[in-house]
């Protein structure tokens, strides 16, 4: 079992930074995928990123490439979001996610993974 708790949010001007963090419970923590998605009010969750379980590996949507880091600290348990250049269409409602699995094939989707966080609102203005 895992549990996760999204801070880091915030309200921050266009152009600005913010940095998300994720706390995870559990002894399992390092064998877990982890990821982070975001959802906009009327639109579905979609992908941001997403680290393997030793963090050799990375994803991101093509709309935050190059603005985005996702990182982890297996010994803190903790999971981070580095979000720069921030843009208004980044508003939203950030949440952190884990599945326990090495592979990073349906690392993308929503339905593959089974803990989620109670999220945390970023609102960019412009």
């Amino acid at each position: 079992q895992v549990q996760l708790v999204e801070s880091g949010g915030g309200l921050v001007q266009a152009g600005g930074s913010l940095r998300l963090s994720c706390a995870a419970s559990g002894r399992t923590f390092s064998s877990h995928r982890m990821g982070w998605f975001r959802q906009a009010p009327g639109k579905e969750r979609e992908f941001v990123a997403a680290i393997s379980w030793n963090g050799g590996i990375t994803y991101y949507t093509d709309s935050v490439k190059g603005r985005f880091i996702i990182s982890r600290d297996n010994a803190k348990n903790m999971v981070y979001l580095q979000m720069n250049s921030l843009k208004p269409e980044d508003t939203a409602v950030y949440y952190c996610a884990a599945k326990n699995t090495v592979t990073m094939i349906t690392a993308t989707k929503p339905d593959n993974y089974n803990y989620w966080g109670q999220g945390t609102q970023v609102t960019v203005s412009s």
